[in-house]
């Protein structure tokens, strides 16, 4: 059923993120990293994905990042995602890989999630998203803020990301007190 599938298609498009991708392993990460300074909410203030001709802003189906928390070294996202007559919670626990910053785990249904947080002051954030599924990679880069508008010199810095990577621009969807928090 595809509404059992849209979960994972959102999020690969909503972070709301292939072919002249570089490598993961070509992905900064953030040195010094502390994933319990990144808790909380935040806004996306810029997407881009490897397959943007997916997002379309008449989709009626909407997923957005909501806050980011910690479960001991676990880190777990707080999504939402909206449609007709939908508007679910979604939680996604990614685990340590070992490298600092770096995060993968399992996505409902198969499939998996990469997670690299690239670069961050703790009030900006840029991450780095990477999902298998059935042997299709999607990548996405988003730049975050604790508020809107986002600072300048960041929107630059993703920029550079971006253009390094070859994706493209995907339009941005926050979804502020439209559903109830997940559990």
């Amino acid at each position: 059923m595809a509404l059992d599938r849209g979960p994972l298609l959102l999020l690969t498009l909503g972070l709301g993120l292939a072919g002249a991708q570089k490598s993961p392993e070509d992905v900064p990460v953030q040195p010094g990293f502390d994933a319990r300074k990144v808790e909380g909410r935040w806004l996306t203030v810029h997407l881009a994905a490897s397959r943007a001709h997916l997002v379309s802003p008449a989709d009626p189906l909407r997923l957005a990042l909501h806050s980011i928390c910690t479960r001991g070294r676990d880190v777990e996202l707080v999504l939402f995602w909206t449609g007709e007559g939908v508007c679910k919670g979604l939680n996604i626990t990614v685990h340590p890989t070992g490298l600092r910053g770096q995060y993968r785990g399992p996505l409902e249904g198969g499939g998996s999630l990469l997670l690299h947080f690239a670069s961050t002051d703790y009030s900006h954030l840029i991450l780095y998203v990477r999902l298998q599924d059935a042997g299709e990679a999607t990548s996405l880069w988003a730049l975050l803020a604790r508020r809107q508008p986002g600072d300048p010199r960041w929107r630059r810095q993703y920029l550079e990301f971006i253009s390094k990577f070859h994706l493209q621009e995907a339009p941005v969807f926050n979804l502020d007190a439209q559903c109830p928090p997940p559990e």
